[in-house]
């Protein structure tokens, strides 16, 4: 709940504050771009994100499709950010897009877009090349 104000203290249900936290902080270009400011550690709090997300949704059911393909556009598609985490962080990039094609193969993001999911099976293939190309 939401005790900023102790006379008028709000309860909030785990819908709800999962909706909150996503729209203020999750997706927020200012929180993003703080951290983009930390390199690896900011991209690796980024793909922590769309864990806790996909971990709520798999114990709770709190995430509905239109979070799922926020974070995909957001996070992964949107080039400023793939940039920074390609280069900052590449594991991280491909760790977020593992968790949200396991969230549509469980069908926790039950009716993901077909051209969303091309998307991002060409951003995976692209990183896991670079990430072999790394190791080679």
């Amino acid at each position: 709940g939401d005790s900023t104000t102790p006379d008028a203290i709000r309860t909030r249900t785990l819908t709800e504050e999962t909706a909150r936290v996503f729209r203020s902080r999750v997706v927020n270009p200012r929180w993003i771009a703080g951290m983009r400011k930390h390199g690896y550690k900011g991209a690796f709090e980024l793909a922590a994100t769309v864990d806790y997300l996909f971990g709520f949704d798999a114990t709770a059911g709190v995430v509905p499709d239109w979070m799922y393909a926020t974070l995909a556009e957001t996070y992964v598609l949107d080039k400023e950010n793939q940039d920074f985490l390609k280069h900052a962080n590449p594991w991280a990039l491909h760790a977020m897009v593992e968790k949200l094609s396991e969230a549509a193969d469980r069908g926790l993001w039950s009716e993901p877009d077909p051209e969303l999911m091309d998307q991002l099976q060409q951003v995976y293939l692209d990183v896991e090349g670079d990430l072999e190309d790394r190791v080679s």
